[in-house]
């Protein structure tokens, strides 16, 4: 039995509790994984650290070792007492509605072996972040991790591929089988390495509809999904067009073969 699991069934017992399903709760337990999110968290240099969804504390028993500021948020109350009673800082909340900007300092580190149903939308919202991250390290689904880091013109590229390529610098860290949780998924996971970019892009916002737009019927060609879009501005299908076309690029071209750069660049020209 790993040392992981030895301390969870512990903490379990005292607890008197079980994992919910209903809030995706699969606790890590292989040290060998545990070591290497903790060694990629350490290599991102923080001085402070966020923790979402701590649970009976895979990963916080080594965060809390790190003796920087530690923020854990946690939406089951039993677990968010629980680290209360053990003089943790706590925000009882849905991640994904909390105020991050009166939390995320320039040194924060955000950390989490994320509940599937949210993942995806905290790598978006942390790419809409006015203060950014120092860096994120995250486990994902495998499927989602796949796509976050999706080549143009493979089936994993997509809206998700090109946000999060637009605003992170993105590594794989290391993958998890269902075995290496308790209880045990039905999926594979990997664990990836965010870095912010230095990024240009202005009103991330309207960037994120405008990549979400190009993107909202996948088999259909970009100018079909984009057209109504642009042209709220005089002359902007035609803006962009003209660029696609300068790339030798086809008129009759889907989102998919357009690169995170390429996207940046069209916003850039029609914004401007």
């Amino acid at each position: 039995m790993s040392a992981a699991k030895e301390r969870l069934d512990k903490i379990l017992q005292e607890e008197g509790r079980d994992p919910k399903r209903s809030l995706g709760q699969n606790f890590l337990v292989n040290d060998r994984v545990i070591s290497k999110i903790i060694q990629a968290v350490e290599n991102l240099s923080p001085q402070k650290l966020i923790e979402v969804g701590p649970g009976p504390g895979s990963l916080t028993y080594f965060l809390s070792q790190m003796k920087i500021p530690l923020t854990l948020i946690e939406l089951d109350q039993g677990w968010a007492d629980y680290w209360k009673r053990h003089n943790q800082n706590v925000i009882e909340a849905d991640a994904l509605r909390i105020n991050w900007q009166d939390l995320i300092e320039t040194e924060n580190v955000l950390v989490s072996n994320l509940p599937y149903q949210i993942s995806s939308s905290i790598v978006i919202d942390r790419c809409l972040d006015t203060q950014k991250l120092k860096g994120m390290v995250l486990m994902f689904q495998k499927e989602v991790a796949q796509k976050i880091r999706g080549l143009p013109r493979t089936e994993n590229y997509g809206f998700l591929s090109v946000m999060a390529q637009s605003f992170w610098k993105i590594e794989v860290v290391t993958d998890a089988g269902s075995g290496d949780f308790w209880p045990p998924p039905k999926v594979s996971s990997r664990v990836l390495s965010f870095r912010p970019l230095a990024s240009s892009i202005e009103e991330p916002e309207r960037y994120l509809k405008f990549v979400k737009t190009a993107f909202q019927q996948r088999r259909k060609l970009l100018k079909s999904n984009w057209q109504d879009h642009l042209n709220h501005q005089p002359g902007g299908w035609e803006k962009v067009l003209g660029e696609i076309l300068k790339w030798g690029f086809h008129e009759k071209l889907r989102a998919e073969e357009l690169s995170p750069a390429q996207f940046q660049h069209l916003y850039a020209i029609w914004r401007n």
